[in-house]
This record gives structure tokens, sequence and C-alpha cells, in this order.
């Protein structure tokens, strides 16, 4: 195996003395992980920062050998860490795309959009200029894992045009005339979501990150993965605290 690809930094693991297990997402090729000599050493550690955009090679001899990856940085968001939201944000969507995605397998739109959230991350002026684009991104990688929601009309027979629910049982989604009644077994579907665009209030929001938490930890995030939703209730503890 030998690749050349850029590639985004998604986590970075000690292993040995100095070395490092990266994993890192690229555009043709889903993530992938490697061995970085020398990986926690001055020079490296801030390039394999989770979220930088790094040019990767990974070598390899024979398919089940680990590949060893060499990184040169091209864009840094460490900078970024002294920032408590943009931070964990950040943490947030690298964690969820190391832990969610299973290796080798290609997810060409999810690379397109992790940079697209990141870069919004980095340079909207506050999280209501991100935060609709980091609750799409959950949409779409529980989407090409094969746990797409239904948007598309109301689930109950509805009117298509008025959809304000979501079904946690079957993640249809629901009409407000035929939801209401049981408004309070169901999730509610944020504007934004239905209607496009990047506006939205604080309680649309807060309630889109309720709907994508509730089939992520579900569906996805389960058994040992369950740990990677610590960071999401960090990211969502500072976004309350703005709301």
């Amino acid at each position: 195996m030998q690749l050349r690809t850029s590639a985004i930094i998604c986590s970075m693991r000690a292993h040995g003395e100095h070395g490092a297990v990266v994993r890192a997402l690229t555009p043709a090729n889903g993530l992938l992980a490697g061995y970085v000599r020398g990986g926690r050493s001055r020079r490296l550690r801030p390039v394999l920062v989770p979220g930088n955009l790094v040019a990767a090679e990974f070598r390899a001899r024979t398919p089940e050998q680990l590949p060893g990856l060499t990184v040169e940085l091209n864009h840094s968001r460490a900078g970024l860490l002294a920032e408590p939201l943009a931070a964990s944000a950040i943490d947030w969507l690298t964690t969820l795309t190391a832990v969610g995605l299973a290796e080798g397998q290609p997810h060409a739109r999810l690379y397109d959009a992790l940079e697209g959230t990141l870069a919004a991350v980095e340079y909207a002026p506050s999280a209501r200029g991100w935060a609709t684009s980091a609750v799409r991104y959950e949409l779409l990688v529980m989407t090409e894992l094969g746990y797409a929601l239904d948007l598309s009309g109301c689930a109950a027979g509805g009117p298509p045009d008025d959809l304000a629910y979501v079904s946690p049982k079957s993640g249809g989604a629901v009409s407000r005339s035929a939801g209401e009644p049981y408004a309070d077994r169901l999730l509610r579907l944020p504007p934004f979501l239905v209607q496009g665009g990047e506006a939205a209030d604080w309680g649309d929001i807060l309630d889109g990150l309720k709907l994508t938490g509730y089939f992520l930890g579900r569906d996805i995030l389960i058994d040992r993965r369950r740990d990677a939703l610590d960071a999401r209730e960090r990211l969502i503890d500072r976004i309350r605290r703005l709301a």
C-alpha cells in the first residue's frame, strides 16, 4: 500500500515511547489509521492536532500491516484550542468521525462536509454561524452509516409541508397536525433541517442536537463507543451557556 492524499486529522493516540497512531479522514479512502514515528515529538505534536488539514502519505508492505504515516501540515487549527467553544466543537466532530466510521470505507461526502464544518467553526463569529452545520454533519454521518432519518414527508399521513416532529421509533418526520396529540413522545424537528439555510435560534439549535443525539446514542455510538458522547455533552453544555 502506498497512498498520498490530503487528510483531516481526527484522532491521535500515543503508541510506544515516542510514536503515535493517527486516524485521519481522506477524500477517496475514508478513515485511515497510520503509525507516525516520532508523533509525540515537539515538531509533530502541533501537526497532529485533530482538525488540522495535512498532506499524508501511508505506506504498508501488506494489507494486514498498520501503515506507516508521514504528514506535512497544510492548514492548522491548533490555535483554536485556546477557544473553549471552538475547541469543543472540533473535538466532538473529529471524535464522531474517528469513532463512528469503519476504516477504509469511502465517504467522499463526509470529507467535504467535515472540512466545511470545521472551516465554519474556524471563521464564523459565533456558534450560531456553525452549529446548524454541525447538526447537518451528524445527520450525514448517520446517513452514510445506513441510519438516515426520513424527513421527506409525514410518516403519519399528515401534510408534508408542515413537518414539526420526528418519531423516535421510526426516524420518520411527522407533521404538526398529526403529531401534536403525541408531542410529548416525539422529537422536535427544527425548521432549519427542513427549510434549509444557516440561521437558527438557540432553541432550534438545541432541538437539532437533541434529535441527532438520540439516534447517534441509540444506533451508532453504542457499547465501547458510547464514551465518545462525553465530547458531545461538553459541546452542548457550552452552547447552553450561550442560549
